[in-house]
């Protein structure tokens, strides 16, 4: 098989725990990039958090942002695809949020808004470096539009939310799940990585039978189940190893995503 699209999670996947790409990792990409393999770094973060990985890997190509809720040409900052929570769903989560008191960290016109300027919601800013703004009334953002919400939390309260939310909630196009243990991300249901991984194969025509999908998280089990090749990193949570085609040997601390393209691209 030859694949020629791959597509990569950031936190816990590409990233080590330092939140780096180390060089071995970056060399192999570049190779594979080199014998015409389209990689794309497929994440929740939104592009501030995603831009300097991009320089350091040194390839031009699409970027999957807000776990695929836009899509951006690295060569020149255009969008390719955006689509945003419909705002009487925004509506409900915010004020869910603000019942259950719990941290939210709002984008919206790229911009990261929260509830509460605490240290959770300047810990989850670290990775993007951008400075959170205290959100205004949610009328504001809802004129703004908003890309995705997440909620910050303790690991035992995000699982108790997420068990309520499943049994009650009336969200009409709201797709959620964790991404990490102690986050819970809401986006449109129209978005997913695989989704956003289907919309780049049309614009740069491949088909899901030429494309891996690379991840340890529950919000990557849609591309990791879409592509011909699903991988679950070796850390990945054995709900998500489930759904894999193939599992690393080795974990993001140990260039698992390289092993990957080793072993199947180059």
């Amino acid at each position: 098989m030859i694949y020629k699209f791959a597509a990569a999670d950031m936190d816990g996947t590409l990233l080590n725990d330092k939140n780096e790409i180390t060089p071995y990792t970056i060399e192999i990409i570049r190779q594979a990039a080199a014998q015409g393999l389209i990689f794309s770094i497929c994440t929740g973060r939104p592009i501030q958090g995603v831009e300097r990985y991009q320089k350091q890997l040194g390839i031009q190509g699409p970027v999957i942002t807000y776990n695929g809720a836009m899509i951006l040409d690295s060569a020149d900052g255009r969008v390719l695809y955006r689509q945003e929570l419909k705002a009487d769903d925004a509506r409900l989560i915010l004020e869910a949020g603000l019942n259950y008191d719990t941290t939210m960290c709002i984008w919206s016109d790229n911009k990261l808004y929260g509830n509460k300027l605490n240290n959770r919601i300047q810990e989850y800013s670290q990775a993007t470096k951008v400075t959170p703004l205290l959100m205004p009334s949610i009328d504001e953002l809802l004129a703004q539009g908003i890309t995705k919400i997440l909620w910050y939390d303790d690991v035992s309260q995000i699982q108790q939310i997420e068990k309520e939310l499943r049994k009650t909630a009336h969200f009409h196009n709201v797709t959620f799940c964790t991404s990490k243990p102690f986050y819970l991300e809401f986006f449109n249901s129209k978005v997913s990585k695989a989704a956003a991984i289907d919309c780049i194969g049309k614009l740069y025509d491949f088909t899901p039978a030429e494309t891996i999908a690379i991840g340890d998280g529950f919000n990557d089990l849609s591309m990791i189940r879409y592509a011909a090749l699903g991988v679950a990193m070796e850390n990945a949570p054995d709900g998500v190893k489930e759904s894999a085609d193939y599992i690393t040997a080795r974990t993001n601390n140990e260039d698992g995503v390289a092993e990957v393209l080793e072993k199947f691209v180059l």
